[in-house]
């Protein structure tokens, strides 16, 4: 027999990973000012291996609205240029010989809605993953029951659950507030 403690604790891990996976989520979606974290996505030719920009490249943001991409190695500049090229991340780069910068331009009212469209996609996706640990969880409860596990210890648990998937649809939705009004802030 599973303990309700370890179904609980079980279910708070899957509802923490929804959680950490919107943040990412979030961080990938650009919000008008300059933010390293969109350039993860893209990988760079290094000597025949597909590595993350990151490995082969300092990148910085000199301010609010470019981002510097400065290659440990000269001969990485065309290389790093073509995958910014081919990526989809809707940014020129402009290569001055030494580094390169991308130049973020400001965001329209009707691409800001978009993005807050995408943020809200991505809050609904984080919500229904955590409803599913929630569900499975209370499943996994009542299947305890057949085994031995007194009714009102099964109902505490899933009082507990319902707890969890509260305090965690809580936290979604303040992270999605807090990146949508960073998106519509001009």
């Amino acid at each position: 027999m599973i303990e309700p403690k370890q179904i609980q604790a079980d279910a708070s891990d899957q509802m923490e990973a929804a959680v950490m996976y919107l943040d990412d989520a979030l961080a990938h979606i650009r919000a008008g000012k300059a933010n390293p974290r969109i350039l993860d996505p893209i990988r760079v030719d290094y000597y025949g291996a597909p590595s993350p920009l990151a490995n082969v490249s300092t990148i910085t943001t000199p301010d609010a609205r470019t981002i510097q991409i400065q290659p440990w190695e000269k001969n990485m500049l065309a290389p790093i240029e073509r995958a910014l090229i081919n990526s989809n991340i809707g940014l020129a780069p402009n290569n001055n010989g030494e580094c390169i910068r991308l130049v973020l331009p400001p965001l329209t009212e009707e691409r800001r809605r978009e993005l807050a469209k995408q943020c809200k996609n991505e809050a609904e996706n984080a919500k229904v993953s955590v409803r599913n640990a929630r569900r499975d969880a209370i499943e996994s409860l009542k299947k305890q029951i057949k085994e031995g596990l007194p009714e009102d210890a099964e109902k505490d648990a899933e009082a507990e659950v319902q707890k969890l998937h509260d305090r965690f649809v809580a936290k979604i939705d303040e992270s999605y507030a807090k990146k949508e009004k960073e998106i519509m802030t001009v």
